[in-house]
């Protein structure tokens, strides 16, 4: 007897299973409903990762620093850009909704798609191209924040964990590709 793949009925059922799950693990680590510490955390590190705050402190290094920190900016901006480009296109080819909730009503208006996570995206391919850039603190501190900005966007309820996952193998390809480009 040989083996057939299964009718796509089952591929969507099994499809639309794993996507309740998401949402279901999603919904337990959101927080923006709640008032406490964890929320005001959560709510400033998922803004963080936010280009309109990324581009400016890129700009301010740029201008305090000497040639080697100019340089790695102006690196960091363009590669931030690309990535974030390819998020963006990804994210209008998939148009998966972000889950329903009142925080974030900027996100959700200006973008209202979620997979991939454009913030987890960048900054994953930024904590892997500061390996190349340099120096050890700046590497430390990116793959400190990639990983508290992507799970903010989880606990503030603007993304699904799923949406953090597919940001961070896009932002892991993109950081291989400037590392071997660079």
């Amino acid at each position: 007897m040989t083996q057939t793949s299964p009718a796509p009925a089952a591929r969507k059922e099994r499809f639309q299973r794993l996507l309740e799950l998401d949402a279901r693990w999603s919904a337990k680590l959101t927080v923006a409903q709640r008032h406490n510490g964890w929320r005001n955390f959560f709510r400033f590190m998922a803004h963080s990762g936010d280009s309109w705050f990324m581009i400016p402190v890129m700009g301010a290094v740029w201008l305090a620093g000497d040639g080697l920190w100019k340089w790695r900016m102006l690196t960091m901006f363009v590669t931030m850009c690309i990535t974030a480009l390819v998020a963006v296109g990804s994210k209008q080819l998939i148009r998966r909704r972000r889950p329903e909730g009142d925080w974030g009503l900027v996100y959700r208006s200006t973008d209202p798609h979620s997979f991939p996570s454009g913030h987890a995206a960048r900054l994953v391919m930024l904590a892997l191209l500061s390996l190349q850039l340099g120096p050890w603190w700046l590497c430390l501190l990116l793959f400190c924040w990639a990983p508290l900005v992507a799970l903010a966007r989880v606990a503030m309820g603007v993304h699904y964990l799923s949406d953090m996952i597919g940001g961070a193998v896009l932002g892991i390809a993109f950081g291989v590709l400037f590392l071997i480009i660079l």
